[in-house]
């Protein structure tokens, strides 16, 4: 058989200067390897004790790159590592961040901080560390709005469920009947029984839109023990989600501003110079989406996908598709595929991975609301679902969910366009299919005669 070439990609080539870095939460240790002084000498290991400081880190930076340091590795290890990735980026040294589970040390060896720095260091400059994913300064920056406001609608979630539970002590089964606890109606008759109104007639007045024809329900709902105690403990609770709620408001406005600045610019990969969007040593200018339309309002074309869905996903991956030469590695890196593992001539699918916990959650939900639309992932899902199950269906719905995302930010003047709910029916071979349905009946023992419909 004929050879296969597989070329080294840009961080497998092997450098001469590097830098290591075993980050922990008050100090890291250091570790650089140089060239010998010497044609015979041999590589030296140099290792000490860096406290977690700024002015300590920005010093060790300069000391870098007074050095000519090519490449500095950081294990990523909780947030430890984020003052020595942002201080260095700063001063534009190459900085790779790089998973702990794929830089341990060879079983049987001792375990310590100095000789994990050390074959940190030799990784590095062998070029064996794959390094992971971290956005840009804007990205990182829309990220962790983004995040924060997840994080909040999920508190808020928690009250309303703590609403319910109240509820239930005080023998109030409006969540039987109305279809959701936070809606208008709810709300109303909720800030009525604080009030003090307990006529459980009067409260089912308060119903709103289509839950006016549900009064004899409400009313037997509504006929329970509420007294002054479980007013005090409503009142605090629904106060709590009111300030949530302008918390959530006031991210979502903050989160437009940024994108307005970042979502209808993308880099220009034909230039090599410093790239606002993209950070120092990344692709070149920004230019403008010549589709007249944002991101956000390209990916909210995608069944399933919504606004707040689409700020979720390109906070968390960023614009510059350039990081992910192909769909294959975006799926790869969201850990939304099953690992690949092959020995000898068996080949099975491994575990995929935890992944990203944000974009696979907003994934997840778009994946869910377009499973139920009369659209092309609608009909993949519903073909899935019956041979694979629903989890399986809904992650493979996720995956071509993130792929129509990597298409339309790789191009800027790319548009979605679905392929339609009868996509699969129109590519199926009629004659194969009819000379399939002769033979079954042929087994049975039928002759067939076909004619035409009239």
């Amino acid at each position: 058989m004929k050879p296969e070439e597989i070329p080294d990609t840009d961080h497998e080539l092997v450098v001469e200067r590097v830098c290591a870095i075993d980050v922990a939460k008050a100090s890291g240790k250091v570790c650089t390897r140089i060239p010998p002084q010497t044609r015979a000498g041999r590589r030296v290991s140099r290792v000490w004790d860096v406290p977690a400081t700024a002015n300590a880190v920005t010093e060790l930076a300069e000391h870098l790159i007074d050095q000519g340091t090519e490449r500095v590795t950081i294990e990523a290890t909780s947030d430890y590592w984020r003052i020595w990735f942002y201080l260095f980026e700063a001063v534009g040294l190459e900085v790779q961040l790089v998973n702990a589970r794929e830089v341990k040390n060879v079983p049987g060896r001792p375990k310590t901080d100095k000789l994990d720095a050390v074959w940190l260091a030799k990784l590095t400059e062998k070029g064996m560390l794959r390094p992971s994913f971290v956005p840009p300064a804007p990205s990182r920056n829309l990220r962790d709005y983004t995040r924060l406001r997840i994080d909040l609608t999920r508190e808020r979630t928690r009250h309303w469920q703590r609403v319910e539970k109240l509820l239930e002590d005080a023998l109030i089964k409006v969540s039987s009947v109305a279809s959701s606890i936070d809606s208008r109606s709810v709300r109303d008759m909720l800030e009525a029984l604080i009030g003090g109104e307990r006529d459980p007639r009067r409260l089912a007045e308060l119903a709103r839109g289509r839950m006016r024809t549900k009064k004899a329900a409400l009313v037997e709902a509504l006929t329970g023990r509420f007294d002054d105690h479980h007013a005090e403990l409503a009142r605090i609770l629904l106060d709590q989600i009111d300030a949530l709620s302008a918390q959530i408001a006031t991210l979502t406005t903050r989160i437009e501003q940024l994108l307005a600045m970042i979502a209808t610019m993308v880099p220009d990969p034909n230039s090599a110079k410093d790239n606002p969007v993209t950070g120092p040593g990344n692709a070149g200018p920004p230019r403008r989406i010549a589709a007249g339309l944002t991101a956000v309002e390209r990916l909210d074309e995608i069944p399933g996908v919504g606004p707040l869905g689409a700020q979720v996903i390109i906070a968390e991956i960023g614009l510059d598709m350039t990081r992910f030469p192909t769909p294959a590695h975006l799926v790869s890196w969201a850990k939304i595929c099953p690992r690949t593992v092959q020995s000898g001539p068996k080949l099975r699918s491994g575990t995929p991975g935890k992944g990203n916990p944000y974009l696979k959650g907003s994934l997840g939900e778009a994946a869910a609301a377009a499973a139920r639309t009369d659209t092309f992932l609608g009909e993949r899902y519903r073909r899935l679902v019956k041979r694979r199950g629903k989890l399986k269906a809904l992650v493979a719905i996720a995956r071509s969910i993130l792929v129509t995302v990597w298409h339309l930010l790789a191009d800027p003047t790319a548009r979605f366009h679905d392929l339609g709910v009868d996509y699969y029916t129109s590519k199926i071979n009629t004659q194969r299919r009819i000379r399939d349905h002769i033979h079954q009946l042929a087994a049975l023992g039928y002759t067939v005669t076909l004619e035409p419909a009239a």
